[in-house]
Order: structure tokens, then sequence, then C-alpha cells
């Protein structure tokens, strides 16, 4: 009769060790389906809000679109020749990333600037790593390539960076597609240089005629 207490004992002591865990994991599940229901409306809301600024410039009467237009052109242009003139000078070959990095990350505000700018450079990076490693490790090829596109897609997502995929592909793709000169580490790691380059001198510039714009009064 005793042992048969103790078992029904253990029994019951397992039963509700297997209750708790249970209604811990239920919890868990519970909180990532609201965690990701937050997820979407959060992104929703993001994406209602750049429908509404996009349609509100739109309405922008002609001079103000006009003189907006026009400095941020000028910005552009003034960021993209800093970034582009060095280059030539350090003998780099492809130097134009440096500007076209510049004209990217400078045509948006200063409050969006840091942000595009860590996209930028976070893509370059992770599309130099990944398709130097594919390069080295299984040869230029379609397939590849392929591979090597879908891997620095997949780990912009995973860093959670998934804004900064469009260059990680690109930069992929130069690499393994885009004839070039001499090791293909150095082509790389060119790249990454001149898309850091690029970034540092949009974000300089844009912090510069922000500032000037402030003091002034301006309002692009």
């Amino acid at each position: 009769m005793r042992a048969e207490r103790v078992s029904v004992g253990a029994q019951g002591e397992r039963s509700a060790e297997e209750a708790v865990e249970d209604a811990v994991r239920a919890e868990a599940a519970a909180a990532t389906r609201e965690e990701t229901r937050q997820a979407d409306r959060d992104t929703s809301r993001i994406r209602w809000l750049g429908d509404q600024v996009t349609r509100l410039r739109k309405r922008l009467p002609l001079r103000r679109r006009f003189s907006g237009g026009l400095a941020h052109g000028v910005m552009s242009a003034a960021a993209a020749i800093v970034a582009y003139l060095p280059t030539q000078l350090l003998g780099l070959r492809e130097g134009f990333w440096a500007a076209i990095t510049a004209v990217a990350v400078a045509q948006t505000e200063f409050g969006a600037t840091r942000s595009t700018a860590r996209d930028q450079f976070t893509g370059a990076t992770i599309g130099g790593v990944v398709g130097l490693g594919a390069y080295l490790g299984l040869g230029p090829s379609l397939p590849t390539y392929a591979a090597a596109v879908v891997l620095a897609t997949l780990a912009c997502w995973l860093f959670n960076v998934a804004s900064a995929c469009r260059l990680a592909g690109i930069t992929a793709t130069i690499i393994l597609l885009v004839p070039h000169f001499g090791p293909v580490e150095l082509m790389a790691g060119s790249r990454v240089v001149e898309v850091g380059w690029g970034v540092c001198v949009a974000i300089g510039t844009v912090w510069v005629v922000t500032r000037l714009n402030q003091r002034v009064g301006i309002k692009l």
C-alpha cells in the first residue's frame, strides 16, 4: 500500500509539472502570436504614413517643389563629387560606388540619413562577405551567383536589416558577375571602403546643410 501511494504521488507530481510546462508553452506561444500581430500592425501603419507623406509632397505648390528639388540636387551633387574625387587619388578603379552611395544617402532628411547610411554600409559588407565566400568556395558560375544573392538577402533578414538587402544583392552581383582585374579579395574590400566613404561624406554633407538651414530658417 505504501509503495502504491508513493507511485501515485510521483505520478501526480509529474502530471503537475507537465501541466505547468504546457501552461508555460501555451503562454509563450500566445505572446509570440501577439508580437507577430503587433509587428504586422506596425508595418501597416508605417506603410500608411509613408503613403500619406508621399501624397502631401505631391500637393506642394510648384515653387516649393522647385526650390526643394534644386536644393536636394545641389546637395547630392556636392556629396557625390566630394566622395568621388579622393577615390581617384587613391587609385580605386570603381570610385563611382562612393558617389552612388553618397547620392543615395544624401537624398534623405537628416533624421533618416543615419538609418539609410547604416543600411548602405551593412548591405555592402554583407554582400561583399557572402560574394567573396561564394567566389572562393565555389567559383564563379550562375548557380553560385544565385546562391550568393539568396544567402546575402537571408543574412540581412537574420541581422534584422532587411532594408539592406538591395545593396547586399548588388554587391554580390558585382563580385560574381562583373569582370574584374586583380584578386577578388581586393575588389570586395575596395567596394566596402568605397561605400563606407560615400556614407561618411553623405552624412557630413547632410549634417552641414541641415545645420545651416536651421540657422537661416530655411526648410527643405
